[in-house]
């Protein structure tokens, strides 16, 4: 084989490992309205009106971006993968700066369990040996992500895939 040969190769073998990292198996995309927006003075906080804030700013998220495709290393609407769609709207819906990776994201706040997860709270998954998902929980066991699959999608916890890969969760 000649060099250039050898190369493409190994960036296609390089694309295959990657990809694996944010990658989730089919699923049914859960379609929801967002609901009316309120003040962005509030300040994200465990109390119940802000909480609400929260799932409002996530929803009105989720409408803008629902569908997106997954892009390794994207970061906006023409393509995008997961840690950067969870930066993304930290950013520009909560007012609050991550880092651009899933794993510096995971070493970012407070470990909690996942009975106590609540709107924002950051969730996290094992998809193989070496590789991380992150979604943002919404409310009632569902979370937002960039799906490999089916890009910016709303998934369900309890669903097979996330239920047997769940790492742990994370307030920021």
């Amino acid at each position: 084989m000649n060099n250039k040969r050898v190369f493409l190769y190994l960036m296609g073998c390089l694309g295959v490992v990657f990809l694996t990292g944010c990658m989730s198996l089919p699923e049914k995309a859960i379609v929801y309205s967002p609901p009316v927006a309120v003040s962005a003075a509030v300040k994200l906080t465990e109390e119940s009106s802000n909480l609400d804030w929260v799932k409002q700013k996530l929803y009105i998220q989720y409408s803008k971006w629902r569908g997106v495709r997954y892009q390794l290393g994207g970061t906006s609407q023409n393509g995008v993968d997961c840690s950067a769609f969870v930066q993304v709207t930290f950013k520009k819906k909560l007012g609050i700066d991550l880092p651009r990776t899933t794993r510096l994201q995971s070493q970012l706040g407070k470990n909690i369990s996942k009975s106590d997860l609540k709107a924002g709270d950051l969730v996290f998954f094992k998809t193989g040996p070496t590789n991380r998902h992150v979604g943002i929980y919404l409310e009632k066991n569902k979370f937002l992500h960039a799906s490999a699959s089916k890009g910016v999608i709303i998934s369900k916890l309890d669903n097979v895939y996330w239920q047997s890969n769940y790492w742990k969760s994370v307030r920021i």
